[in-house]
């Protein structure tokens, strides 16, 4: 709500300036919209995650769509890290 009600404060200044609407949108969203993770955690615009519904999961960037945060799919899957071990011989 808190982003819907910048970009509205930023068309009405605009209108009062008697500026362009067009140019005003323009300008970058406030910083404190962020989108929220199901296990409750903000992440900033930009920021990407692991997003899972039931068995599926894919990894999603936090985007602004029409004045609202959304999460855009990026691809299927998401990046896992996986140690390797070599196999080393013991020595005494």
């Amino acid at each position: 709500m808190k982003c819907v009600l910048a970009l509205l404060m930023v068309a009405l200044v605009s209108a009062f300036a008697g500026t362009s609407l067009g140019v005003s949108l323009a300008a970058p969203p406030d910083a404190g919209c962020t989108c929220r993770n199901r296990d409750g955690s903000k992440l900033e615009l930009g920021q990407t995650a692991c997003i899972r519904v039931g068995d599926v999961a894919y990894l999603a960037r936090c985007e602004m769509e029409l004045n609202v945060t959304t999460w855009r799919k990026l691809r299927d899957g998401c990046p896992e890290a996986r140690l390797s071990v070599a196999l080393l011989p013991l020595t005494r």
